[in-house]
């Protein structure tokens, strides 16, 4: 009788973990780090990290492959990361964070700048491809696979032909920094809908906006 207790039990310990990893999502900002780079294009998914970071009175720690904070929302587990391997080695530290935390693909959720975009048109997609961004490149290699989620926020295509390089490194225009506190909002609702809505309700809340 109590070997049958212990089986039951071991079973429910299992169920519950299974139940628990569900709700524990990884949420990475791509982005380089130094001080150079703080307020470029190409960072702004460290930015609204770090927007959510603050409006939440969260502080990242250094840790193995980036910078890394907890919030906790309605239930869940969201594990904000900020990888310190330069954009074009992220998948790395996605990949590490993913496996130590056992969090399932479905629930990790990448935030990249997207050329393709006009400034501060944000989209979440299930899959896709890279689309020329380095930091996706090397994350999909990692992960041998290109069906994760993303959230692309538009940067627009301000460029000369052969000066792209240059417009995702360079800083943000006064006009765009003007509008960016009420984009970050958005941005910031919109990982907290993919937390707890989920990927198909948040694409249709906010694709587009």
């Amino acid at each position: 009788m109590l070997s049958v207790f212990r089986k039951i039990f071991s079973k429910e310990k299992v169920e519950e973990t299974q139940e628990e990893l569900m709700k524990k999502f990884l949420v990475v900002g791509l982005g380089n780090i130094g001080p150079k780079y703080h307020n470029t294009r190409h960072n702004i998914g460290f930015r609204i990290l770090d927007a959510l970071a603050k409006a939440e009175g969260l502080t990242f720690e250094t840790q193995k492959l980036g910078d890394l904070t907890t919030y906790k929302f309605k239930g869940r587990t969201i594990i904000l990361l900020k990888p310190s391997t330069f954009m074009n080695l992220s998948g790395k530290a996605v990949r590490y964070w993913l496996e130590k935390e056992k969090i399932p693909l479905e629930n990790l959720l990448v935030i990249t700048d997207d050329i393709n975009l006009s400034f501060g048109t944000i989209r979440l997609k299930a899959k896709g491809s890279a689309g020329g961004h380095n930091g996706l490149k090397d994350i999909e290699t990692q992960l041998n696979t290109s069906k994760y989620n993303r959230f692309r926020f538009g940067v627009g295509d301000e460029f000369c032909k052969g000066r792209q390089v240059d417009y995702v490194l360079g800083e943000w225009g006064d006009e765009e920094e003007s509008a960016m506190p009420e984009r970050l909002e958005k941005g910031i609702t919109l990982i907290k809908s993919f937390a707890t809505a989920g990927p198909a309700n948040t694409m249709n809340t906010f694709n587009g906006k």
